[in-house]
Order: C-alpha cells, then structure tokens, then sequence
C-alpha cells in the first residue's frame, strides 16, 4: 500500500499539498470543518477572483516584506506564471489587469474550484467535510469530531492548512493554536492584517459619511530606511475609521506604529492633482458671500466627505487660513488608534513562525507535521499576493510530505 496523507483545511494551501502528495503516489484524505471545500476562496471571487499579479519578480518577492526571502524560496517552485499555466490546465483562461491583477476570464472563482475538485476526485482524493479537528491524541492520534462521533486516524504524514483567523464563519478560526503550542512549536500571535483601523470619528461625520470613498488621494510616509515615500489610492470611510484598499497596502506598517508608539499617523494628500503653491494661491482669492464649503468646492475641488474631514479635525483658524488650509489638504493627518478585529480583516499576520520549521514546511518539532497557508506567519498585500503564497506553501507542503513518507516505507 502506498504511504498515507493526511490534510487538514481544504482551502487553496491544502487543496495543493492534496494535489502534489497524489501525483507523487501517495494515499490522500483531506478533512474540512465546514459542509464544502474552498469557501474562503469563493468568497475572495466576489466582485472578481483575483488570483495571483502580473509584477516581475524581484519586485513579486518584496511585497511579503521581512519574509520575502523565505516565500520567494517557494515561488521558485511555483510563482504567478506557474499559477496561470496551472489555472489553464484546468480549462481556465486567465488575463492581467490594467492594474495589475490576474484574473480568470470570466472573472469567477466557483468554476475554477469545480474543475479543479473534480480533478483531485478522479485522481483518488478522499474529501471528508463536517470532520473538525480537535488535535491530537495521547499516542499521537488526529482527534476529529465527526458527524458520526469522535474520529481517530493515523496517517503515514500530516499537512496541516488550517488558516489564520481572519473570516472565522468560514473555517479559519485560529482553533490550532495552542495545540501547537503545546508540543513545542513556535507560534506568533496572530494579527489583523489587510484590515481597517479605527479613528473614532464624530457622531455627525460617521452618520452622514459612513461608506463614503474617499478618492483620488495619496499616502505619504517614511520607509524603514527613512526615504520618502508616496501611494495613490482609494479609501473608504467607516463608521468607526478608514479601510480600503491605501490602507490595506499599509496596514502592517501602520498596525507595526500602533503597537510600538500607541497610535500610528497616517498622512493623506486630498488634492493630489494640486500643487501645493497653486492651492495656497487658489484658495487666497476673496470668496465674498460664499460658504467656505463652497469656496473649497470651487478652488481646490474639495467637497463631499474630504470636506467634511476638513471640519471634523481642523479648528476655526486653520480652515480661514488660506495657507494653513492648503497645507492641510496635501498633508492631512489622520491619527490611527487601533486596527479592526482580526474577524474582520481579509487576512491575519502572525502564526507558526517560519524558523520552526524545515525547508520542505515540515514542523521541526513534529516530524511527519507539515504547515502550508495563512496558519504560517507570513503576510501581503491584496492583489493576488496571498493567494499565490498560499498555493506555493500548499505545494512545497505536499511535496515535502510524500518524501517523507515515502522514504520511511
């Protein structure tokens, strides 16, 4: 009999390592919380499946900033090219984005998931949902909680891709943690990331502008190396804050600013399309009769929820300073003072720390115990940056696995 597989979390990490390990000839079973497979990855389809980026590498490889080098060792196996080429062998066509992005042609993630179960089924993956794991027995036993009671099984090797704990309703709730932690691994806390922060706003400015987009503007900040640095973006305004896709860009630098001072400052150019001596002059110009929202509306193409932000945080004699006006709106500052719940946020920082583990993802503390996915302690950006980290993971995970096993039989 060939050597066994266990793999816990169908979600794209592990429908991969479930995808290697079998084309390597092992036995595979892959065990779900939920009723079906890849909810997550349904859910990221919404309003457009974007499934990996256009972006060169090296420049791919920075976007998962302090662990560049190590999930740049996985794209070597398989990066955003190797993605494309897999997506098309599945029968799906893929096109890039004026932005950027990788998308299927026909913009869906539910046919893309389809194609590629009914795959893994017909190559002899074993599915096995409503089966939660509840770690592991005395003798070393995987505990599952079954419709049909309490579940033992011991596999030949183990994957685990359990997710971080971003979106818990879908299956990643961060369950594993201390069960990890128990048997000596290494496991950081986990994280918000991709996420909004909150302000705390006025009752006014909240009521009337919740859900407003705030665009076009730009974010200014220093690097970790003190240059200058800017982003063009949109934002959205909360009822409690700032989200967006400017803020996710930032938010491990800006959630970094929070727990190290407190609060993080996040600085906004609101006429990005204005130089700031062309303001200054514009808004100088007598305004008569007019209310100032009107004068700003006229001369520097602010009106909507920038205005509003202009009353909520500037006093009486900044907003009748011409000068101090128009160095306001290029440098707008907006004091972050936590980011949203993890629950909330698309994707989570934190989790089993890349140093516990070997090159082929297995837990050095567990051998035979793979991780691959979110459930590692690696983050990026939106924009096809996760998902692509998360099948390379899957696969380095599989192939780490069926080697392992195989060379014990």
């Amino acid at each position: 009999m060939p050597p066994t597989l266990t793999i816990i979390g169908a979600g794209p990490a592990g429908l991969m390592a479930a995808e290697t390990a079998r084309a390597a000839g092992l036995d595979v079973d892959v065990h779900e919380a939920k009723g079906s497979v890849g909810r997550k990855f349904l859910l990221a389809g919404v309003g457009g499946m974007n499934l990996t980026h256009g972006e060169p590498r090296p420049a791919f490889d920075r976007r998962y900033g302090e662990r560049a080098a190590e999930v740049g060792r996985w794209l070597d196996d398989f990066d955003a090219d190797a993605l494309r080429a897999w997506a098309r062998g599945l029968g799906v066509e893929t096109f890039v984005g004026t932005s950027g992005r990788v998308f299927p042609a026909d913009l869906k993630a539910a046919p893309l998931l389809r194609a590629w179960v009914h795959r893994l089924r017909e190559s002899g993956v074993r599915f096995h949902v409503h089966q939660r794991w509840l770690g592991w027995a005395d003798d070393g036993a995987l505990r599952f909680d079954t419709p049909g009671g309490e579940l033992a099984v011991r596999p030949d090797a183990t994957v685990l891709a359990l997710g971080g704990g971003s979106w818990p309703q879908l299956g990643s709730d961060g369950a594993w943690q201390p069960w990890l932690a128990a048997r000596g691994v290494d496991v950081a806390p986990l994280r918000p990331s991709n996420c909004g922060f909150d302000i705390g706003w006025s009752a006014h400015l909240a009521e009337r502008h919740a859900g407003a987009p705030l665009k076009p503007v730009v974010a200014h900040w220093r690097d970790a190396a003190g240059r200058e640095q800017q982003r063009q973006g949109e934002c959205v305004i909360t009822a409690t804050g700032i989200e967006g896709s400017l803020v996710y860009a930032l938010s491990a630098m800006l959630r970094a600013a929070i727990e190290r001072d407190g609060h993080a400052t996040l600085t906004l150019d609101l006429a990005p399309d204005r130089p700031l001596e062309r303001l200054e002059k514009d808004l100088a110009r007598p305004r008569g009769s007019r209310s100032l929202s009107e004068h700003l509306r006229r001369q520097a193409g602010i009106a909507g929820v920038k205005a509003a932000l202009l009353h909520e945080t500037l006093d009486k004699a900044r907003l009748q300073d011409s000068v101090a006006l128009a160095r306001a709106i290029k440098r707008f500052e907006l004091r972050l003072r936590n980011p949203r719940p993890l629950a909330e946020a698309i994707s989570s920082a934190g989790g089993v720390r890349l140093e516990a583990l070997d090159e082929d993802l297995m837990l050095k503390a567990l051998p035979g115990t793979f991780c691959a996915g979110e459930m590692l302690d690696w983050e990026a950006p939106t924009g096809g940056y996760l998902l692509t980290a998360c099948f390379a993971s899957g696969l380095r995970a599989g192939r780490g696995a069926a080697a392992w096993a195989q060379a014990r039989r």
